[in-house]
């Protein structure tokens, strides 16, 4: 009879998934913290066009799911339009950090936010279970808009099919959401006035809708590790500051963040806890926000009891 093989220790394979048992524990605070409360998540940068990273973002917003919160995703779509438009002739041309929008634009953007790119992420959390269920912000009047223009050098310019959110109704959301699915949103809406539809800025979307269904967290992914103390002299990221505090920074920030950092302070001014930049570019950026004390973005809180805005 052969000798039983000394090399392998008793208990090592059980030793080995040790560490994964830790990970679990550390995150069982985290877990019980957030159970049963709404995450609204907006999609965007270099994460939507990324294949490892739309695919890691589809775990995260999976697990965030099984793990008893209720994701809801807003998504854009500025590089996917940009190039759908150039294959139809139509140039792209931006006023005030918006794109104009003429009404040939809006068929485009229409097509290839709730056609492409609503689609492909569906299809990315559906690999994983009969979870998601897209619409778009026309889907029962989920968001209305009216007509946007910007003041330019003081003057109100007309950018075309660029919506202003007037109103959000979040009822097929919630349904959605009592219904164990993880809805996810393009940012179009419709109009009251003249009934057109307009495209919404996402991240703007993205901030109505975590307020109007007063939820825990809002999370912006971007392209940057998170709003900067002194960019560009450092690149030393602010983890924390309240409403106030970030009031005061938005003249000074740069055009592409504004719209972020404005969603933030809109959420959590309207019954949002907590508010959170963080880093698309990092796989499973969602979770290490959520689940650990560091976090890894810029997270934006309330003002405390007194303070004035």
């Amino acid at each position: 009879m052969s000798e039983p093989d000394k090399t392998v220790q008793p208990g090592a394979r059980k030793h080995t998934a040790l560490p994964k048992a830790q990970t679990l524990i550390e995150a069982l605070p985290w877990l019980t913290r957030h159970h049963g409360k709404t995450v609204v998540i907006k999609f965007g940068g270099n994460a939507m066009i990324d294949e490892e990273l739309k695919a890691a973002f589809a775990q995260d917003v999976v697990f965030l799911h099984h793990a008893g919160l209720k994701p809801v995703v807003v998504h854009g779509g500025g590089p996917q339009i940009s190039k759908a438009l150039d294959r139809h002739g139509i140039v792209s041309e931006f006023k005030a950090g918006l794109r104009v929008t003429t009404e040939d634009a809006m068929d485009v953007v229409r097509m290839v936010l709730a056609g492409q790119v609503q689609r492909e992420l569906v299809g990315l959390l559906n690999q994983h279970g009969p979870l998601a269920v897209g619409l778009t912000g026309e889907d029962a009047h989920t968001i209305t808009a009216t007509k946007h223009r910007p003041r330019i050098e003081g003057e109100l310019v007309d950018i075309g099919r660029v919506g202003e959110i007037t109103e959000i109704d979040t009822g097929a959301i919630e349904a959605l959401l009592a219904d164990g699915r993880i809805p996810v949103v393009s940012s179009i809406a419709r109009s009251q006035d003249d009934h057109h539809v307009y495209n919404v800025n996402a991240d703007t979307a993205a901030a109505a809708l975590a307020a109007a269904l007063d939820a825990e967290t809002l999370m912006v992914l971007t392209d940057v590790e998170g709003l900067y103390e002194d960019w560009p002299h450092s690149d030393e990221v602010i983890s924390r500051l309240t409403a106030t505090e970030l009031e005061k920074l938005l003249p000074d920030l740069a055009s592409g963040m504004v719209p972020k950092m404005e969603g933030c302070l809109h959420a959590v001014r309207n019954g949002v806890h907590t508010a959170r930049v963080i880093d698309g570019r990092v796989q499973h950026s969602i979770l290490l926000e959520i689940f650990t004390d560091e976090g890894i973005g810029t997270m934006v809180v309330a003002d405390a009891e007194g303070e004035t805005h």
